[in-house]
């Protein structure tokens, strides 16, 4: 009997968690349809080449992708659903991040208000939602949301607004922010796609990625609790496959250890009125940011 390839469509898969993720799939009997965005598109055909997976089970789709440029995002998206036709996805998966320091400027990437790290941790991601989601609620996928402990690190959300604005200095890092806002976010999520599977993962305290690269912070790699990045690969991975979701539709972080985190660890983020403020409509992002049809 011939097994039916599952699909995933992904973003931050062309190196290190993300990267490796995919690389553990390849390895499995159950076959892949992989649709991934890059921003070099050569160099992740080319790494993914280099594994010599075998392709007459997996394909592999490589379609270019910016997320710092939600011109890209829409571009992405509108490619990814004729590679799909009619076919479901189900699972996507959002990885992609960056630590990247803010730097005070009168205009971000692309001209948006908007600093580097929010355009890429949460904006175009949750953007991304928007224009899937029609086919995401057809499909009833499974949406996995890499996020991080790092949302413990916000104990004001009032700043969160001037810590995301490129013109405002506030002397301050903003990873802890975004993935808190990507948390929000997610919550949101789970709440409009109410025929989906929407779980965020901790992939744990990774110091061997290029996640902080551009950034002024440094991980030390002989903490007693950090992980390999197969290690981390791994704990994105149980977030497909895991059912046993807890009663409390608001319990929806799973931890690297294999937790599902209590909600007071992040109770801030279920807020729902800051899910509401940083969740903004497909309509809003796209006149914000000047994207036309």
């Amino acid at each position: 009997m011939t097994t039916i390839a599952k699909t995933i469509v992904a973003t931050g898969a062309t190196s290190g968690i993300g990267f490796e993720a995919i690389k553990q799939l390849l390895s499995q009997s159950q076959p892949r349809n992989l649709i991934l965005g890059a921003r070099d598109v050569k160099t992740t055909i080319d790494a993914y080449s280099g594994l010599k997976y075998d392709d007459s089970k997996h394909t592999i789709t490589i379609l270019p992708l910016e997320l710092n440029n939600l011109k890209t995002v829409k571009s992405f998206a509108q490619r990814a659903l004729g590679e799909l036709g009619s076919g479901p996805i189900d699972y996507l998966m959002l990885n992609a991040a960056t630590a990247m320091s803010k730097t005070v400027a009168e205009r971000g990437p692309h001209g948006s208000k908007w600093i580097e790290p929010y355009l890429v941790n949460h904006l175009s991601q949750h953007y991304l939602l928007h224009l899937l989601r029609p086919k995401l609620e057809q499909s009833k996928t499974r949406v996995v949301v890499v996020s991080s402990g790092a949302v413990r690190g916000v104990k004001d959300p009032s700043t969160l607004e001037d810590e995301m604005l490129v013109a405002k200095d506030t002397g301050r890092g903003v990873y802890s922010a975004t993935k808190f806002i990507q948390l929000l976010s997610t919550h949101w999520w789970r709440r409009q796609l109410p025929g989906c599977v929407v779980v965020a993962v901790s992939p744990g305290l990774i110091p061997d990625t290029g996640l902080t690269r551009g950034s002024d912070i440094k991980i030390p790699d002989n903490l007693p609790d950090a992980k390999s990045v197969p290690e981390g690969a791994q704990s994105v991975l149980r977030a497909f496959t895991r059912d046993d979701l807890p009663e409390d539709p608001e319990q929806i972080f799973l931890t690297s250890w294999g937790e599902w985190w209590p909600k007071d660890i992040y109770g801030l983020t279920l807020d729902q009125k800051l899910q509401e403020k940083w969740s903004p409509s497909q309509e809003e992002i796209e006149s914000e940011e000047g994207i036309t049809s």
